[in-house]
């Protein structure tokens, strides 16, 4: 009877997590680049009753075992990379990727970080840097006396300067992983290579499998509200179950201690 007490505690447990991360999820979906988390769940050790296939008389083996398990657990949480929106802003420094790859980011520290969001600003040096000001890797620097400028598909940063004449200061150079799920999430919009997501492969957009740079654009989240709500619903009514069960196993324990006294 105890038994059922813990179990349902760890459905109880694995559910409130589940709602943080639906929570977190809910709470970026304005967020540029971001992507939402799924979460895995795994059973647990099983208490052996009976063996499977254990002999039950001379020469006749049960069909069936008896186990019991012991709840649930969260396995992981795992990103998935599905394309968001695009959304136009019109706005030359503003770049979304269409297809795979992630804009490397130079952190102060001299390790390199990953990101989708394409927001990139000027700094006081005409660096390109991101919306916290961390510098595009490898490091590109608008002219001072550029007029215009734009980016191209191949990551080409085009401007043109006070005597109307063009040149490329730089091309953005992008990043994909074996498996891009492995990324640990930093903060800022930012991920961090793992032993989990293998060695960054660098190329120019549209090589390799790398995907293009859409120029005037952002990519919006890839998280869908109605999906989220039901989840979040589905979660909410397998805790109240949970509950329901220990509730039920606290009513059959006090009906055998009365029975017992």
């Amino acid at each position: 009877m105890f038994r059922a007490f813990s179990t349902s505690a760890t459905g109880m447990h694995a559910q409130e997590m589940m709602v943080d991360t639906i929570a977190n999820n809910l709470a970026n979906i304005n967020t540029t680049g971001f992507k939402r988390s799924q979460m895995d769940f795994q059973d647990l050790l099983y208490v052996k009753m009976k063996e499977f296939g254990a002999e039950v008389t001379a020469g006749m083996k049960s069909p069936s075992g008896t186990e019991i398990g012991s709840g649930v657990r969260v396995g992981s949480t795992v990103k998935i990379f599905s394309p968001g929106e695009l959304m136009s802003t019109g706005r030359p420094l503003d770049i979304a990727i269409t297809g795979e790859g992630f804009i490397q980011v130079s952190m102060p520290d001299g390790t390199t970080r990953y990101t989708r969001d394409g927001a990139l600003q000027t700094g006081p040096n005409g660096e390109l840097v991101t919306a916290n000001g961390f510098l595009i890797e490898p490091a590109i620097t608008i002219p001072t006396d550029a007029v215009a400028m734009d980016i191209g598909k191949d990551g080409s940063v085009n401007v043109t300067d006070s005597s109307g004449s063009l040149s490329v200061v730089g091309t953005l150079q992008l990043a994909r992983f074996p498996n891009p799920a492995g990324l640990s999430s930093e903060g800022d919009n930012l991920l961090a290579m793992t032993d989990a997501s293998g060695t960054a492969t660098q190329g120019t957009p549209g090589e390799n499998g790398l995907g293009f740079i859409q120029s005037g654009f952002l990519e919006k989240s890839n998280v869908q509200m109605v999906t989220e709500l039901v989840n979040l619903i589905t979660a909410q009514r397998a805790y109240e179950i949970n509950s329901q069960a220990i509730k039920a196993a606290d009513e059959m324990l006090r009906q055998a201690i009365r029975i017992a006294g």
